[in-house]
């Protein structure tokens, strides 16, 4: 199973939440960033349905397989930010 950690970080002159290299939106304050954040990493590791799935790879080779719904990430948010 795969993990996904939700980073708390200043940006664009406010704050958002990170995960891997991919920022959120920005949001004014630290507490707005960090409800976003749980709340995003909340419904990651909420089940869906088991469907069949179809995608193009690069090579532009097509494929079909069957995506586990219940098949989700754990998931940690990480807030390192000194509180004053």
């Amino acid at each position: 199973m795969s993990e996904l950690h939700y980073l708390i970080v200043e940006h664009d002159g406010g704050w958002a939440y990170k995960v891997g290299d991919v920022f959120s939106e920005t949001f004014g304050d630290h507490d707005t960033a960090l409800a976003a954040a749980k709340d995003a990493a909340e419904r990651q590791r909420l089940a869906g349905e088991t469907r069949g799935i179809s995608y193009e790879t690069a090579d532009g080779q097509w494929h079909e397989e069957v995506a586990d719904g219940g098949d989700r990430p754990e998931t940690e948010v990480d807030d390192v930010t000194p509180r004053k």
